[in-house]
């Protein structure tokens, strides 16, 4: 067993280190998960909004730069719903419903992923921190057998 004081300083900084890492990325995964609610209540709006709309109803539209025209709904059965990757198809009312559902239940699965991650990540962190705090337990242990020994030698003689 070495006591070399300097060696274990440096693991000790490097685990910190490695500790603060893995926190950056679980919260980076929690700021996914949330981004990923946000698409769902996006997508719970539109299907709440495909639902209740009607031909003949007058909606906002927006045009960007949060800029809006009012526009009348001449046929709900034909709305066009992003699938993804820059693509977007034509469906008639209930198939864009289904399609929408499909993207939240998408999103679901994706939620879980990111939560195992979480996990595993959480598990990964706890690990650490036991090591860093035997770590430090170990140097208090040295320290104090280094300091004990210094006020024994003076009796000697």
């Amino acid at each position: 067993m070495s006591l070399g004081g300097g060696g274990g300083g440096g693991q000790l900084e490097q685990l910190s280190e490695e500790i603060e890492n893995l926190e950056r990325h679980e919260q980076a995964l929690e700021n996914e998960i949330d981004q990923f609610r946000a698409e769902q209540r996006e997508i719970d709006e539109a299907t709440e909004a495909l639902d209740a709309l009607e031909s003949g109803s007058t909606v906002q539209v927006p045009l960007g730069g949060d800029a809006y025209v009012h526009a009348e709904i001449q046929d709900v059965d034909e709305a066009v719903v992003s699938l993804g990757g820059g693509y977007a198809a034509e469906r008639d009312k209930a198939g864009a419903i289904d399609t929408l559902e499909t993207k939240r239940d998408a999103l679901d699965d994706r939620i879980e992923d990111v939560r195992e991650e979480i996990s595993e990540v959480e598990g990964e962190r706890n690990e650490l921190e036991q090591q860093a705090q035997q770590m430090q337990q170990q140097q208090m242990q040295q320290l104090q057998g280094q300091m004990g020994g210094m006020g024994e030698e003076p009796d000697d003689e």
